[in-house]
């Protein structure tokens, strides 16, 4: 059984439906948001808020998680079953939840700041800063699936342990500037 159970994790069909799930479900997030800017309620700013920060926890989960694959991968030698299902949930990771997530945060963020803020506040910059440094790491560790994919990954899981720390300290700051707006 144990044999049978991870096949199905690098058989592409389960991929294929569990992709077209999670495209349904953003869809659908999508589909929410915009009816929710045709109905334009009076808390619609709450309601964006709501969807900013569901995809902001959707990203961050990925981003915490994704280093700890690597590390586990890291340690899989190349080609066996083990790395192959390592790619496998690298790549969905990927694709099915951070990549959505993290354009759903930009671009309700991007409202919020906008509409709420208009783009004043040095908070506000110092905020959106650090934001796109988090997109960076984002995209550091989608370069790093494409290395892991191909076997070409050239790092220590020391290494990886060091920038499973990037999102956490980044995270950290983009709270505290959230929260307490320490400057103006």
């Amino acid at each position: 059984m144990g044999e049978q159970s991870r096949e199905k994790q690098i058989d592409p069909r389960p991929g294929a439906y569990a992709s077209r799930r999670a495209y349904f479900m953003i869809l659908l997030f999508v589909a929410l948001a915009i009816g929710l800017f045709a109905w334009h309620p009076d808390n619609l700013y709450l309601w964006i808020k709501a969807f900013h920060i569901i995809a902001v926890i959707s990203w961050m989960a990925g981003l915490f998680y994704m280093p700890r694959l690597f590390i586990y991968h890291t340690d899989a030698e190349p080609g066996s079953q083990q790395s192959e299902t390592f790619k496998v949930m690298e790549r969905r990771l990927l694709r099915v939840i951070m990549t959505p997530a993290m354009m759903l945060t930009w671009v309700f963020g991007l409202y919020l700041a906008w509409s709420v803020y208009d783009f004043q506040g040095g908070w506000l910059h110092a905020k959106i800063g650090l934001v796109v440094l988090l997109t960076g790491v984002h995209m550091f560790f989608s370069r790093a699936v494409g290395a892991f994919a191909r076997d070409e990954n050239r790092h220590s899981a020391r290494y990886w342990r060091f920038m499973n720390e990037a999102p956490t300290v980044l995270m950290i700051l983009i709270v505290i500037l959230v929260v307490v707006k320490p400057f103006g």
